[in-house]
């Protein structure tokens, strides 16, 4: 066991755990953090998406030994009352149908969008690559990232 201080969503977060815990589970776990989601555990589904520094990475194989003093961002830290614009675009759109794996399309989405405000289809596709969605939400997943896109331009 070792003791972690880890920056997440803002706050500063300080437990015991063994180093070779994934992240998903100190999140889930360790801190209550239940909005990021188990789905296949080899980092093929996307499910687990967090940010680390502002990047999409998969939390499934990510030791919390690895992260350091990096910040990690979760589904429950992306805004403070759903208000993020990939958020809002996914209500207006109505993307989900089981909504399973949304939170990792969303931290997705939302930092392909930080990194380029503007993407084409392709940017998107690349981005959104290995975020499985079982119910085949794809177009409206695209859909959303475009219209998330303009309204960020917008504001």
């Amino acid at each position: 066991m070792a003791t972690y201080t880890l920056n997440i969503n803002g706050k500063q977060q300080e437990l015991e755990v063994d180093p070779n815990t994934p992240m998903l589970w100190v999140l889930r776990d360790h801190l209550q953090l239940v909005g990021t989601k188990y789905g296949c555990g080899i980092a093929a589904c996307g499910a687990c998406t967090i940010h680390l520094n502002g990047a999409a990475v998969r939390s499934c194989l990510l030791p919390i030994s690895a992260v350091g003093d990096q910040a990690i961002t979760t589904i429950e830290g992306l805004s403070e009352n759903g208000d993020h614009p990939v958020q809002q675009a996914w209500l207006e759109i109505d993307v989900p149908q089981c909504g399973y794996c949304q939170a990792g399309q969303i931290m997705s989405a939302s930092a392909l969008l930080k990194s380029n405000p503007n993407p084409s289809d392709d940017e998107i596709d690349a981005a959104m690559n290995g975020n499985i969605c079982r119910c085949g939400t794809y177009t409206r997943i695209k859909k959303a990232i475009k219209t998330a896109a303009t309204s960020t331009q917008n504001a």
